[in-house]
């Protein structure tokens, strides 16, 4: 049985490890001939208190976003990628994912980094990921390390 991915969505915030889900997402879209979705949920809960202070952070937000994605689509783009589209949107990131924008996209696979929360922000909050693994329709692939297939581990 060979699996065959035409729309991939991956989810990036950017972190070391969403990187190393985007890059491992580049070849992955490149072999299946796929769409890369590229997106990025600004995540409202986390700057709702301090927003009162500072009217700038959810401007500031956007414009990371719209950076990061522009930078990653253009990668993309030169790695070989043909399809590439990128989404911002507003909300939390654990319930848009995997229900709202998989669907938007038709996503038949999905692909994030692992969490870098410690055994006790996840017992207390859960991570990003676990409930994408657990809410998503179609495959997911949570991305723990940084090596693609065929590399060596790079030991600094």
């Amino acid at each position: 049985m060979t699996l065959n991915y035409k729309h991939i969505l991956v989810a990036v915030d950017g972190s070391k490890e969403a990187e190393w889900a985007f890059k491992k997402s580049v070849g992955i879209a490149k072999r299946n001939h796929a769409t890369l979705n590229l997106v990025n949920i600004i995540d409202t809960r986390s700057f709702a208190a301090v927003e009162a202070y500072d009217r700038s952070i959810a401007e500031r937000a956007q414009k990371f976003a719209d950076g990061l994605l522009a930078d990653y689509k253009k990668e993309a783009e030169s790695a070989g990628v043909k399809d590439v589209n990128v989404i911002v949107e507003y909300g939390s990131p654990k319930t848009m994912i995997p229900r709202d924008i998989s669907k938007k996209v038709e996503a038949d696979l999905i692909i994030c980094g692992a969490t870098g929360l410690n055994a006790v922000e996840r017992f207390l909050i859960g991570s990003i990921s676990e409930t994408i693994v657990r809410s998503a329709k179609c495959d997911v692939l949570v991305v723990r390390t940084e090596e693609l297939p065929g590399e060596e581990p790079v030991i600094e």
